[in-house]
């Protein structure tokens, strides 16, 4: 299926591993071109040359700037004045009683997971608008709609992209730049795989076992009872930010192997 992304210049956040780097691979093979972004330029460019050989022909390029921070997002835009789609990837979590979560990290939580996707939306939707065309997709997470008890300040945040995402779909009706979010339910991400692989260590078990126990008590409405990959995750992102996803926007889209228990 041909996703009419070819010239199209995409600036996908976080995207040197797991489910950022997999968007990016998809969209470079649709022509995209694609802007990896890091906070270590070895990494980017560890991953620009990995994309250049997995999408041999593609027009990829990188930018090493710390996204979660005001400085590292104008550093984005001065590399990159412009883009066509921005996918607002990049995030953190870590699982810390509520009790034990400091005010500082509240606020940390919310200008990586939320503030890195306001201030780069805020740079590049008047060139969207002015195109009148332009693809916004905030990566949240089921942890929006079913807030973690483990995790309340990653829940909260994630919560809060879906606000965002819908509130500036709003402010852009009527026109063909479209704002969604996509709700990944848990994934075996480069973050996830090494807290698995640790907590199997601590454990003296092994990573299956671990995830087998993760889903039969921490995530027990799993349908497909495993961790989703990157790819099956970035599958749903690279449609949305097609052109044929032109009807799609304003929407908060599960990607959640079925943990959400809802029809809606």
């Amino acid at each position: 299926m041909d996703l009419g992304l070819k010239g199209k210049r995409a600036l996908v956040t976080g995207s040197t591993a797991g489910i950022g780097y997999a968007t990016a691979e998809l969209l470079a093979r649709e022509g995209a071109h694609v802007i990896v972004n890091g906070r270590t330029a070895a990494r980017v460019e560890a991953a620009v040359k990995k994309l250049q050989a997995s999408a041999p022909g593609a027009t990829v390029s990188g930018v090493a700037a710390d996204a979660g921070t005001a400085a590292g997002c104008a550093a984005l835009v001065a590399a990159n004045a412009d883009v066509d789609i921005l996918v607002n990837n990049m995030g953190i979590f870590e699982p810390k009683p509520f009790e034990q979560i400091t005010d500082e990290e509240w606020l940390h939580f919310f200008e990586v997971n939320v503030l890195s996707g306001v201030r780069l939306s805020r740079a590049y939707l008047p060139g969207m608008r002015a195109r009148n065309w332009g693809r916004v997709v905030f990566v949240s997470s089921e942890s929006g709609l079913q807030i973690p008890s483990e995790m309340i300040h990653y829940g909260t945040t994630k919560t809060a992209q879906l606000a965002v995402a819908r509130g500036l779909a709003e402010t852009l009706a009527g026109t063909n730049v479209t704002v969604n979010s996509v709700l990944p339910g848990p994934t075996s991400s480069e973050g996830v795989s090494t807290f698995v692989s640790d907590l199997a260590k601590v454990q003296s078990t092994d990573v299956a076992s671990v995830e087998r126990d993760f889903f039969k008590h921490a995530r027990p409405s799993s349908l497909i009872q495993r961790f989703a990959t990157p790819e099956e995750v970035a599958s749903l992102i690279a449609y949305v930010c097609s052109a044929a996803a032109s009807a799609t926007t304003g929407s908060a889209l599960r990607v959640d192997g079925g943990v959400v228990r809802s029809i809606a």
